[in-house]
């Protein structure tokens, strides 16, 4: 019984000492908290907006996080400050906001290049069936657009008042030329040219006076095989393709030169990609490429044909033109595919693309000075490589930049600049809280969201950049000329990510 008691009390004296240490970890938890003096609160993702009193961000609802009047601890054991937009990140922050650096690499060799390409049908390879003279449409067969149609093969019929005359002229004409005897002993038609022995007239200018209205070498042949006038006028196909228009329909009429049909040949088509004027030269006619389909997956070679010399006055690029097997008639005109250039690439310093932050002004990334400490740098980019960029000027072979988690370095660096600001600042001034009754403050101040990224940005830093673009009636604003290519390229893509915001 004794030594129950005294485990007993053992046991409520360990509790007790406990509970006091906790308490007074606590209290000095409290002190050293109330012993900083909170400066403003800021929002963490924008932290160009500062409140008085905490709360949430009007733009993404997070915390407000507050801003002392003494910078936290440096996570070095030196106790002297870091300069303006150096930060500090300890090991543990890394691996929770999922930062990662990498050594800037000196690269050289072949590079592959991925832009978005169209399909559209070759000029030559495009035929127009128009109305050589007045009349009207008896019937149509089989024409809806989008039908694949043969060569000679009977689209619509059509009565041609002229068409009479001229055909009886051109029987008249041939009665007297004998044919040839083909190999199944039948008369064949006299080849079209050969005159007939009183000099009259000539079978060639009646066969293309018909053609010229609109008759087919076939049922010019047919004519003057059966020796009789046609009734009505038959509409056929030239080549073997695809209708693209059609214009007809059964009982109209028509005047002279009107359109009734256009086909495509999609045995080959073309496949139009917009490139930098500086890439234009590493794509020499004949090179190979490969082209495929997103959502399928299929491949396709290509072949550069020419570089077109308009330039886009929306996004600045080149029209490079590609030529491609079309088998099965996979590739249809207007649909989007993934081209894959390749490209030579000098020998020189690149980084991954994540690393590089484009403000469209200025590109910087951020340098891993020593373990933790990073620090902003301006830099020069050349040319995309696939998932890297050339890096012409600013860094060194070997030095280890931000790859991964970059933005959120971003903002603590542009955190710890304001804050340097504001201690500069006279002691009289104060910074100056948002409304209440405009929760919209960034709207209402000039900023508005960038489409292609959705970052908030300074109106008047993209009209001044030249990066804006109008389209149906609104004007968009973007951070970098970057995203204003993405954005003129599939601008429907960009807009159901990130809807516009109206200002209130």
């Amino acid at each position: 019984m004794k030594k129950t008691l005294s485990a007993l009390g053992m046991v409520l004296l360990v509790v007790a000492s406990y509970e006091m240490g906790r308490r007074q970890s606590s209290h000095h938890a409290r002190e050293s908290t109330n012993s900083r003096q909170v400066l403003y609160w800021v929002d963490p993702m924008h932290p160009d907006y500062k409140s008085d009193r905490p709360g949430v961000a009007p733009d993404c609802g997070m915390a407000l996080e507050p801003v002392y009047a003494e910078p936290a601890a440096s996570v070095t054991s030196s106790a002297a400050p870091l300069p303006d937009g150096v930060v500090g990140i300890d090991v543990d922050r890394q691996q929770l906001f999922g930062i990662r650096v990498a050594a800037v690499e000196k690269t050289s060799g072949s590079e592959k290049i991925r832009v978005l390409g169209r399909v559209v049908p070759e000029d030559t390879r495009v035929y127009r069936i128009t109305a050589g003279s007045d009349g009207f449409i008896r019937e149509t067969y089989n024409d809806a657009v989008g039908e694949l149609v043969k060569k000679d093969q009977k689209l619509a019929t059509s009565y041609l008042g002229e068409t009479l005359a001229v055909a009886s002229g051109f029987l008249a004409a041939t009665a007297g030329v004998p044919g040839a005897v083909g190999k199944d002993g039948n008369r064949t038609t006299p080849y079209p040219g050969t005159v007939n022995r009183q000099g009259v007239s000539s079978v060639q200018g009646y066969t293309d006076r018909l053609r010229n209205l609109g008759v087919s070498d076939a049922q010019i042949k047919q004519m003057a095989d059966n020796r009789q006038l046609p009734e009505t006028i038959d509409i056929v196909s030239p080549v073997d393709g695809f209708i693209l228009a059609r214009n007809i329909t059964s009982g109209q009429h028509f005047d002279r030169s009107m359109e009734f049909y256009r086909i495509a040949d999609l045995a080959k088509v073309w496949v139009v990609a917009e490139i930098f004027g500086r890439e234009a030269r590493d794509f020499r006619p004949g090179t190979t490429v490969r082209v495929t389909l997103p959502d399928e997956g299929r491949a396709f070679s290509a072949r550069v044909t020419d570089t077109l010399p308009e330039v886009d006055p929306v996004t600045r690029t080149l029209k490079l033109r590609l030529e491609a097997d079309n088998p099965g008639f996979s590739l249809r005109p207007d649909m989007f595919v993934n081209v894959e250039l390749p490209m030579h690439a000098a020998t020189g310093l690149s980084v991954p693309l994540d690393a590089v932050i484009d403000s469209g002004r200025e590109q910087r990334v951020f340098v891993e000075r020593s373990r933790g400490i990073f620090e902003p740098r301006q830099v020069e980019t050349g040319r995309r490589l696939s998932d890297r960029v050339e890096i012409v000027r600013g860094l060194a072979e070997g030095e280890r930049v931000v790859t991964a988690g970059t933005f959120l370095v971003d903002s603590e660096s542009r955190l710890r600049s304001n804050l340097h600001a504001s201690a500069k600042q006279p002691p009289h001034e104060k910074v100056t809280p948002p409304s209440n009754d405009k929760p919209r403050l960034a709207l209402e101040a000039g900023q508005t969201k960038d489409p292609a990224c959705g970052m908030m940005i300074d109106r008047a830093k993209a009209v001044s950049a030249g990066n804006t673009l109008d389209r149906d009636g609104a004007t968009y604003y973007f951070c970098s000329e970057r995203c204003k290519q993405n954005f003129s390229r599939e601008p429907e893509h960009y807009l159901a990510l990130n809807p516009p915001q109206r200002r209130p």
